[in-house]
């Protein structure tokens, strides 16, 4: 038994290093005074996050991000959680089709969907905008929150829906009182994938943005095409500190959204 669990600690261990080892490898890099991509690093610096803070393109692009970011996860995550809604109730026809349906853009190439959103976004007169940009990511958000949501609404005791119905609260009442912050940790869990799938989209931005709506993943893209600059490794810290930031505080709100539901359920 102890050699098992000796084996399965080791296991763990080296799965873990082989996720963490790029992070561990670029991001020192951030801080680095040359302006190569190189090991050892002769000195260090914030010249690089300057650079972002400084330069217009990188400035617009973080900008850019943060409206488009903010945007998709609001949108993403109201089209998720109404989703999963209908997909809880029981009267719904053939709810495995409709489920499937709703993850295909995970499954879907990035490179078709952006072929067919930049076609049909010139009809609809969305190409080049931040509204045509928003919903391109929504469409590959959305599956990501709609399967947060899901696994949080199966967790929650439909007794606990029916003892609020059953002392006279309306429909919506028990929607707003009772589900919705009981599955507020599964709603918190998706926006904050909407939030990251946004922030590290390319290939649809690529065929559905414009100049204006250039994101930093972009910006970044167009950088290691042209010349591989330390102020990379600096956005991609950026990128992950703010994608740990988020992910925090949606942990200390599951948390409290748990406890929560145990005291109602002792109750």
């Amino acid at each position: 038994m102890r050699a098992a669990n000796l084996v399965k600690l080791l296991f763990g261990v080296l799965a873990v290093v082989f996720l963490v080892a790029p992070l561990v490898a670029i991001l020192p890099l951030a801080f680095t005074s040359s302006v190569f991509l190189t090991y050892p690093i002769p000195g260090y610096s914030m010249r690089w996050f300057n650079e972002l803070a400084n330069a217009n393109v990188w400035r617009m692009s973080i900008i850019n991000s943060l409206i488009i970011g903010t945007g998709t996860t609001l949108l993403a995550g109201t089209l998720g959680t109404l989703a999963a809604l209908g997909l809880r109730n029981a009267g719904l026809i053939l709810p495995g089709l409709f489920r499937t349906a709703f993850l295909l853009p995970m499954v879907v190439p990035a490179v078709v969907l952006g072929v067919g959103m930049q076609v049909f976004f010139v009809h609809l007169g969305l190409a080049n905008s931040y509204a045509g940009v928003i919903a391109a990511h929504s469409v590959v958000a959305v599956p990501f929150v709609v399967v947060s949501v899901t696994a949080s609404l199966a967790g929650i005791d439909r007794r606990v829906e029916r003892a609020a119905a059953s002392l006279g609260a309306a429909p919506f009442t028990v929607f707003r009182r009772v589900t919705l912050p009981l599955a507020l940790p599964g709603i918190l869990s998706g926006a904050v994938f909407a939030f990251a799938t946004s922030l590290d989209e390319v290939v649809l931005t690529l065929f559905v943005a414009g100049p204006n709506q250039r994101t930093l993943a972009r910006q970044m893209f167009s950088s290691i095409r042209e010349n591989i600059s330390p102020a990379i490794a600096a956005a991609a810290f950026l990128f992950i500190i703010g994608t740990l930031l988020i992910a925090a505080v949606a942990l200390l709100v599951r948390r409290r959204t748990e406890r929560l539901k145990q005291q109602v359920v002792e109750v």
